[in-house]
């Protein structure tokens, strides 16, 4: 069982990260395009559908995280999404392939697929099925409402600083 603050703490830390992730790749979706195709995992003609499929999912799931009724079929989705996400590094890095653009985060995240991508995205994982665990039936105190504030600005700082990190310390 989960806490109804931390549920509700992880599921907008996910939708937050989730709609700057699919607003950031609709900014160049060219550069999106690219950057699946650049993966290999697909012949060259799905490429482009599929990067737009994973945008549009990214833009649905946002919202659909924050509503209860359909927040355990949402994380799963997300947890699914990030998971097959880090398959298709997992592979590239186990082809050599560590010189590829993540994708990640649009034209403005130009980083290199790493293993720390793969912890990274594990974490994430879990976070979003936590989001799937029953929650604690409580009442709500005014202090709540700050913890969860404090929490979804604190997801959001250590995810930025998460990506500053992994891309500073990606081999050039």
């Amino acid at each position: 069982m989960i806490d109804p603050v931390a549920d509700l703490a992880l599921r907008a830390s996910l939708a937050l990260l989730l709609a700057t992730s699919a607003l950031a790749k609709l900014r160049d979706l060219t550069s999106f395009d690219a950057a699946v195709a650049g993966y290999e995992l697909l012949p060259e003609r799905l490429a482009r559908p599929a990067a737009r499929v994973f945008v549009a999912l990214e833009l649905a799931l946002a919202p659909a995280l924050l509503w209860s009724g359909v927040r355990v079929a949402a994380a799963c989705v997300v947890a699914a999404l990030l998971s097959l996400y880090t398959v298709g590094i997992a592979v590239n890095l186990a082809r050599g392939r560590r010189d590829i653009d993540c994708g990640c985060g649009g034209p403005a995240g130009g980083q290199a697929i790493s293993g720390s991508l793969l912890v990274r995205n594990g974490v994430l994982v879990a976070a979003a099925l936590a989001c799937s665990l029953p929650r604690v039936a409580r009442a709500w105190s005014p202090l709540d409402f700050f913890t969860l504030l404090a929490a979804v600005a604190t997801g959001a700082l250590l995810y930025a600083a998460s990506n500053t990190l992994l891309r500073s310390w990606a081999p050039r």
